[in-house]
């Protein structure tokens, strides 16, 4: 079988990590990467021998398929570009700035049979792999995504930034349209809202808590989630969870068996398999659509309690 041929476009932080993953899977072929930042642009291409480029349209007609890890503005006129030239898209979260931008891009990709998946990479993390096929209702879930300031991410506020990722992962979970959203936050360290809380209650009776924050001194990656006879607790960063139930009148606790894995490469390696086999995406552009429309909402109410 002949080897996939990818592109990355965007080699920053994050995007340099795919161009490396892309470069060690054995059924594609690294044959361009892109970045307007020329110094950036050498240091992956030494690293990795591969082609560089300033402008990512040297890249169509070269590559089958392209991860794109740009700044969320860029994200549409992209990814635009490309799935009209018959490239496979991964985009890195959120999918684009707006959910009229979302809807084009999925009409495109649609019209064209191409794969289009969003990368939403906790996804991909073990432990949520595997709370995902316990059993019963959820009644009430809490999220926390908290951590330090990242100068870097400049475009987007901590919703699109860190809340989307538990965004996207209780709209799997719960599985239910949402019937109402209540949200605060407040800027600190940017022009967008560096902390934000959310409250989401669902159709299914099903609400949600979600805190996120870019400006707390540690880290912290954690849901909880309640069912009638049980507590889930799960920690994104060491890919643990533990189950509490009640039995005989008291709480006993039990650890989820879980391999610990790394999201990114699963995350890559599975998108690379929906290109070769047509299968959709473990999350598709649709999923990364829904979730956006639900951020969408959220910076909302946020704005106006601001203004």
């Amino acid at each position: 079988m002949a080897k996939l041929k990818v592109g990355v476009v965007g080699v920053g932080a994050l995007g340099s990590i795919h161009a490396r993953i892309y470069s060690e899977l054995e059924s594609v072929e690294l044959v361009g990467i892109c970045d307007i930042d020329k110094g950036r642009l050498r240091d992956t291409q030494d690293k990795l021998g591969v082609e560089g480029h300033t402008d990512y349209r040297k890249l169509i007609g070269h590559v089958d398929a392209v991860s794109v890890v740009v700044p969320t503005n860029l994200h549409f006129p992209i990814s635009k570009d490309l799935l009209k030239a018959g490239v496979h898209l991964l985009i890195e979260k959120p999918i684009t700035e707006t959910v009229e931008q979302a809807d084009e891009l999925l009409e495109i990709a649609g019209a064209n049979k191409l794969a289009l998946a969003v990368g939403h990479i906790e996804r991909f993390n073990a432990a949520i792999e595997a709370i995902q096929r316990l059993k019963g209702d959820i009644k009430f879930i809490e999220c926390h995504r908290l951590g330090p300031f990242a100068p870097r991410i400049k475009d987007v506020g901590v919703v699109l930034d860190l809340m989307i990722h538990d965004i996207d992962i209780i709209l799997g979970l719960v599985r239910s349209p949402v019937k109402s959203i209540e949200a605060v936050g407040v800027k600190i360290l940017s022009k967008n809202e560096d902390i934000a809380n959310a409250r989401i209650s669902f159709e299914n009776g099903a609400v949600c808590n979600i805190t996120a924050s870019r400006v707390t001194a540690y880290t912290m990656r954690k849901i909880r989630m309640f069912q009638p006879n049980a507590y889930i607790s799960l920690d994104y960063v060491k890919q643990d969870a533990v189950i509490y139930k009640k039995q005989l009148g008291r709480i006993v606790s039990e650890q989820i068996d879980i391999k610990k894995e790394k999201p990114l490469q699963k995350e890559i390696a599975s998108f690379v398999e929906c290109v070769r086999s047509g299968k959709k995406p473990l999350v598709s552009g649709e999923d990364g659509r829904q979730a956006l429309s639900v951020a969408t909402e959220i910076l909302k109410k946020i704005n106006e309690a601001i203004t």
